[in-house]
């Protein structure tokens, strides 16, 4: 931000180069992921490679109010990270900090390259939870069937695969008990890595025992356990991907995060990705993608059932929802279909943590929710929406 005046000396203040120092830091760090081990350490010798260009241009710089406010948030933020000011720091070179098994390197490089219009890189999002309700990389939103196994991913860089089964007997609702996951060989960065995850084994390691992919210190793959048998994050910096799987009661859910220029690179046979393309239309147990909002209060019809009834109303499964979603999104309503269609209170956290995996993930904060179509106002479309549900979970039942 250029300053308000010369201060006197038009001259020194043109010379000044501290923008160029936050660029570079920004440049070092935004790569960085707060997860990782090796954070602390990284961020530490980035402060430390800041200081030294700042203080390279202290002279220059006297003047400047941005240059003293970036001595002051140095200081501040190696107080905050506990950074000595003495050790090793970052090269601030381009052609050396490049690393080609760094995916927003790879990027960078570009711009570094004479390509002045690239883009910055856009990132996708899909999910899969419950019974089980699908997220795509287009923002669809999809309740499928789906049972047996069913490929999420299929590109050149990226497989994943989830197997599914029925939730309750005699209703076509299914649920995911296991996932696996094959992070191909790419360059020098990683072997082929296959992860694969089961009810009631959720490992912190993949197939071979390893929990890392690269050589050295690089590790541009990795396993961090977030909660034992319960939550894994795999982080691959060199496709710029991140991947978490969960357990939540019996069945597992997956969020996934990948650059739109990878998910897109795929050969023709490879069509059948349920993240990219959706579910096919013979699958689906949905109303075009959104589930209605249950606002009458009705029962589940209790004669003729052919399984276990829902212990939850409309009312009672609208309540349990509410005390983990305060908005009424399509997580919400998935949440209230998952509890009158299974009974099965774990299905609430289920639908809390997909989207508190869409709040981490998603790029676009602005498109974290989706609502359904009329967005449940006025007294005709309460009706309507009350009224689609009791008939969506009878075609689910029968």
């Amino acid at each position: 931000v250029p300053s308000v005046s010369c201060l006197g000396d038009c001259q020194l203040q043109t010379s000044c180069r501290i923008q160029k120092c936050t660029t570079d830091f920004v440049s070092l760090t935004s790569y960085l992921n707060s997860a990782l081990e090796s954070f602390d350490l990284e961020f530490c010798k980035a402060l430390r490679a800041y200081s030294a260009c700042t203080y390279r241009n202290s002279k220059v710089c006297r003047g400047n109010l941005d240059y003293h406010s970036a001595v002051l948030g140095i200081s501040d933020l190696m107080s905050q990270r506990n950074c000595s000011k003495d050790g090793p720091t970052s090269s601030t070179n381009p052609e050396l900090t490049h690393d080609p098994c760094n995916y927003s390197h790879h990027t960078e490089a570009r711009k570094h390259e004479g390509v002045e219009k690239t883009p910055p890189p856009t990132y996708l999002f899909c999910g899969l939870f419950g019974d089980p309700h699908l997220r795509t990389f287009k923002d669809r939103f999809q309740t499928c069937k789906v049972e047996g196994a069913w490929p999420l991913i299929d590109n050149n860089y990226l497989s994943v695969q989830v197997t599914n089964v029925p939730v309750v007997p005699g209703s076509s609702a299914t649920a995911t008990n296991k996932i696996t996951i094959i992070f191909k060989s790419y360059q020098d960065c990683t072997d082929q890595k296959v992860y694969q995850a089961v009810t009631d084994d959720l490992p912190a390691a993949f197939v071979d025992g390893t929990t890392s992919g690269g050589d050295g210190n690089t590790k541009s793959l990795q396993i961090v356990e977030k909660v034992s048998g319960k939550y894994v994050e795999m982080h691959a910096r060199y496709i710029g991907t991140t991947v978490y799987v969960r357990q939540l009661g019996h069945y597992l859910t997956l969020a996934v995060r990948m650059p739109q220029e990878l998910v897109m690179a795929y050969e023709e046979s490879q069509d059948l990705q349920l993240c990219v393309n959706g579910c096919p239309s013979s699958e689906r147990i949905d109303d075009s993608g959104h589930l209605p909002l249950p606002v009458m209060g009705q029962l589940l019809p209790q004669s003729g059932a052919a399984h276990p009834r829902s212990v939850y109303t409309l009312e009672t499964a609208t309540t349990k929802c509410h005390e983990k979603m305060l908005v009424k999104d399509i997580y919400f309503y998935s949440c209230v279909f998952d509890l009158l269609t299974t009974g099965d209170a774990n299905f609430t956290a289920a639908a809390h943590s997909a989207l508190q995996d869409v709040e981490a993930l998603h790029p676009r904060k602005e498109h974290w929710h989706i609502f359904p179509r009329g967005g449940g106002v006025g007294k005709g479309n309460r009706f309507s929406v009350g009224l689609g549900l009791v008939c969506l979970i009878l075609v689910v039942f029968l």
